[in-house]
């Protein structure tokens, strides 16, 4: 068996990123590439250790891992992350970190191998069922897919634990067991230890036919997304969805059209009961109201007409930030980017004696640059079409106690610069 257990990758690609936990299944993966790396010289291959941090071993993983690849000449790059307590659970959260550490990592035209197996696609279908999923969930791990403006391959997904094992043993191998993973506290871990070994025990193709059920439920998804693919594609303008466009389809429909544009976004999969709230709560709520989602770190919210996804921001409205070198970039709370003052504008340029600063709130009434009379910033919002999520996220220029713009959206008429002088432009960079 020094042939690898995998055909050919499908891909044109040589370059190559092999997720490398250093635990069996990551350890046959990148014995296996070393071998194909024997016999295709042109093969470029790197692997990446991500240090979680959450084990009392991790460093020792880490040691264990550069040994190995030190061995095998392999490059190894270990990443070191950070969880962020979103309310998803550990295994989430860890998930999450890995995958934005893979895409950080990817370097041009090289593609991302990650060692699930048969047993995986089995378990994952299994939690799928769990939740409720639908066709989509129950399709599972597919064996490659885009990722990061490149592709992610999964080369061992038709092959079980057993086979690796067998693998591993054979080629005498070495790998390091998380401790964690005997731990059935843990769903997927509840599955790989309890539920499983019975079922297999019963049906000891069950994996197989598992597998084959997920791959049929990809297809029929796949076929669903070729037929609807015109229809939401003229419902979906820069991304924002008609409501109308949905209106008189059926719920069947309408779901899979859902869906569908919340794939296009990036976005887990709702359940049933979580997509009649959407349409419902929010695109069926009252016309005066400003209905809002919460779907993890994102939102769906209605906004003439349209449904948006859109990433949750706290509100700045009682943010104030003193900006003592106006000439030099403003970098702003909670991800919003940073603003700078650059020549060549129609804003005049603050005076000597002119405090600058930026907030996120505007009292009294405000004449704007092209309008007659005066308005309250909530008016103006509305008339300028700013949609509600961004009315107290969008950063106000001031000069003293005088607003004199609204960043990419409107200049006040005391923020005009007047004949001979030599303007400014706002710019905000997001």
């Amino acid at each position: 068996m020094t042939t690898p257990l995998f055909a050919p990758l499908p891909t044109a690609s040589r370059q190559f990123l092999v997720a490398f936990s250093g635990g069996l299944d990551s350890t046959v993966l990148l014995h296996q590439m070393m071998l194909w790396r024997e016999q295709l010289p042109e093969i470029r291959l790197r692997a990446i250790h991500i240090h979680h941090g959450l084990s009392p071993h991790a460093n020792a993983w880490v040691e264990h891992c550069q040994s190995l690849c030190e061995l095998w000449q392999i490059p190894l790059t270990v990443q070191y992350v950070t969880l962020v307590d979103n309310g998803e659970g550990i295994e989430a959260q860890a998930r999450k970190a890995r995958y934005q550490a893979f895409r950080q990592a990817l370097k041009p035209g090289e593609v991302l191998l990650t060692a699930q197996h048969l047993d995986d696609q089995c378990e994952t279908v299994l939690l799928a069922l769990k939740r409720g999923s639908g066709p989509a969930g129950l399709a599972a791990m597919p064996q490659s897919l885009p990722f990061a403006g490149t592709q992610l391959i999964r080369p061992l997904l038709n092959f079980s634990r057993d086979t690796l094992h067998q693998w591993a043993q054979l080629h005498d191998l070495r790998w390091i067991e998380d401790e964690s993973n005997a731990d059935a506290h843990y769903d997927r871990n509840f599955l790989r230890l309890q539920v499983l070994p019975l079922l297999t025990a019963r049906w000891p193709h069950f994996a197989d036919a598992v597998a084959r059920s997920a791959a049929l439920c990809g297809e029929q998804e796949q076929l669903l997304d070729e037929l609807l693919a015109d229809e939401l594609a003229a419902a979906t303008e820069k991304g924002a969805l008609s409501i109308a466009a949905l209106q008189m389809l059926s719920e069947v429909r309408r779901n899979a059209l859902l869906r569908r544009w919340l794939a296009q976004q990036g976005a887990v999969m709702p359940s049933r009961a979580m997509l009649n709230r959407l349409w419902f709560e929010v695109a069926q709520a009252r016309d005066d109201a400003e209905p809002c989602l919460r779907l993890g770190e994102y939102e769906v919210r209605r906004f003439q007409g349209n449904l948006y996804w859109i990433k949750t921001q706290p509100s700045q409205r009682n943010t104030q930030l003193n900006w003592p070198m106006p000439f030099k970039p403003l970098l702003l709370p909670a991800g919003l980017g940073e603003l700078s003052l650059i020549a060549g504008g129609e804003l005049r340029a603050p005076t000597a004696e002119e405090r600058v600063s930026v907030r996120f709130q505007a009292s009294g009434l405000l004449h704007i640059a092209g309008r007659h009379g005066g308005r309250k910033l909530k008016k103006i919002w509305q008339e300028l079409g700013v949609a509600p999520w961004r009315r107290d996220t969008t950063p106000l220029l001031f000069y003293g106690e005088t607003l004199i713009a609204a960043a990419g959206v409107f200049v006040t008429q005391q923020g005009l610069k007047t004949a001979g002088q030599e303007g400014v432009k706002l710019v905000w960079e997001k």
